[in-house]
């Protein structure tokens, strides 16, 4: 576990900067808003904490499972976890737990493609999804947790307590509250949507099931995005047969790396002299890569590290310095810090040596419906001419819009409105402190309500991928059986 999370847990755990206490009726409630990765992982951290008598937990998914969210709830074969199995767990301590479990199960021997020859395995994303709710499957069979299969439409804070309905009409009464909601969806950029929204082919949302159906095998396809999305797209399609021309544009044309063809060690030390600024900060990490290379060590190692002290790199960044990275540096980071697999990596290498895969640096400029066709105007970065393009569908895989997070959700807008919650300043979710506890726009934190996982990025920093999000899952847990255990002084928690 990194070293703030461990430092943060021990001094909660001692009572250090102890939080208010909550009010409470019989026995507490801890309500748990969406049930993926993060969700999932905080009641099962909170439940292996308290027992039944100390707290009722209940979790709020419309999936039939918990611990799917969007990433893991997926049967498409082309869809697979991007970092080794062996780097993918549950528990903050035990990084190859899943692998542990995959071979107690013999879990890829219907997919022989996942494991590769030097041993790593890379398994479809469902797997995992598999994974957790095998954890959790206990707490739900006896009670300690409680899935509640619906979605929340409001929430509001009446009589020091939380009122939670959700669209099969139910009203819950809480104490406390995680908000551990997924990523908001892409937005196409500029007037796209409002252009394309009537062609049959036009897929603005790739997270919706058989988003991909309407494509066809021979369709000149225009991907805009160039991420991991984009890379799941390009996979799926081809693993469907689709043989047609894909070009994929993005502002600057980058493509997702791969994985080192064998493990690297940690290399370089971001946190003794922490860079103030992201200049400063881009300088180190260049100069780190052109170190490790001299040792025989790949930039993978450099980013990795980087990643690992990604808490204590953020805090030592100003505000505006934030802004910048988010801004300048972003879209640079994501495509080294999260790789494709291999296999993916494979399908889209040969599509590009086979001429059948183009990736463009630019952007849409303008696109209009001719027909069957789609026409776009496309701006190559660098180039004053524009090229015009016609395509038989358009799919979009830009990144989260998390500054428009609060418009995702009545209920979080809402909360907003009632001036419980507020967008983090560097544009990457909700705000919160370092204890994760919500800030509204009066810059007053509530000790009741409190956020999980990627939307609380603004604050941790990296924040997207295990095992950053298990390991705040487990500390958003272990602050909540602080809180229960300060508002019930006299219970003993198993």
């Amino acid at each position: 576990m990194s070293g703030f999370y461990a430092q943060a847990i021990e001094a909660t755990v001692s009572a250090i900067m102890q939080p208010k206490p909550l009010p409470t009726s019989g026995t507490p409630v801890v309500a748990i808003i969406g049930g993926g990765v993060s969700g999932a992982g905080v009641a099962y951290h909170l439940a292996r904490a308290v027992d039944d008598a100390h707290a009722v937990i209940v979790v709020f998914e419309p999936r039939a499972e918990l611990g799917r969210g969007l990433a893991y709830d997926t049967d498409d074969p082309a869809h697979r976890i991007n970092v080794p199995a062996a780097k993918m767990s549950l528990q903050p301590d035990d990084q190859g737990e899943f692998q542990t479990w995959i071979d107690a199960r013999d879990a890829v021997a219907c997919d022989p493609e996942a494991r590769r020859s030097d041993g790593q395995i890379f398994p479809r994303r469902r797997l995992f999804g598999d994974y957790v709710a095998s954890l959790l499957k206990s707490f739900l069979d006896d009670g300690s947790v409680h899935h509640c299969r619906a979605a929340v439409t409001h929430v509001e804070r009446r009589a020091g307590r939380w009122s939670i309905r959700d669209d099969k009409g139910g009203v819950t009464e809480a104490d406390i509250v995680a908000i551990a909601t997924s990523h908001p969806p892409p937005v196409a950029p500029g007037r796209l949507t409002t252009l394309l929204a009537a062609h049959p082919r036009f897929v603005a949302d790739t997270t919706k099931p058989g988003a991909l159906d309407v494509i066809r095998p021979h369709d000149r396809v225009l991907v805009i995005g160039n991420g991991l999305t984009a890379a799941d797209v390009i996979a799926s399609l081809a693993g469907r047969g689709h043989d047609g021309p894909v070009t994929a544009i993005s502002r600057r044309g980058l493509r997702s790396r791969g994985h080192a063809s064998v493990p690297q060690p940690l290399y370089g030390d971001f946190v003794a002299d922490a860079a103030p600024t992201a200049v400063s900060l881009l300088a180190g990490i260049r100069a780190a890569i052109d170190a490790a290379k001299a040792q025989g060590i790949s930039w993978h190692g450099v980013i990795d590290q980087v990643r690992a002290q990604g808490f204590d790199l953020w805090q030592a960044l100003p505000m505006p310095e934030r802004r910048r990275v988010v801004r300048h540096l972003r879209a640079y980071w994501d495509v080294h810090r999260f790789r494709i697999a291999p296999q993916v990596k494979a399908v889209l290498d040969a599509a590009i040596v086979a001429g059948r895969l183009e990736i463009l640096a630019g952007s849409v400029a303008d696109a209009r419906i001719e027909g069957e066709r789609i026409a776009c105007t496309l701006q190559p970065r660098h180039r004053r001419q524009p090229l015009e393009r016609s395509y038989d569908a358009v799919v979009v895989t830009t990144g989260p819009a998390h500054g428009g997070i609060l418009e995702t959700q009545p209920w979080l807008a809402a909360l907003a409105a009632s001036g419980h919650l507020s967008l983090d300043p560097a544009g990457l979710g909700l705000a919160c402190t370092e204890r994760s506890e919500a800030i509204g726009p009066s810059g007053t934190a509530d000790p009741s309500l409190l956020i999980s996982g990627p939307l609380a990025r603004g604050t941790f920093g990296e924040l997207m991928g295990l095992p950053q999000v298990t390991e705040h899952a487990f500390f958003v847990a272990t602050e909540i059986a602080a809180k229960l255990r300060l508002a019930a002084p006299n219970t003993h928690p198993a």
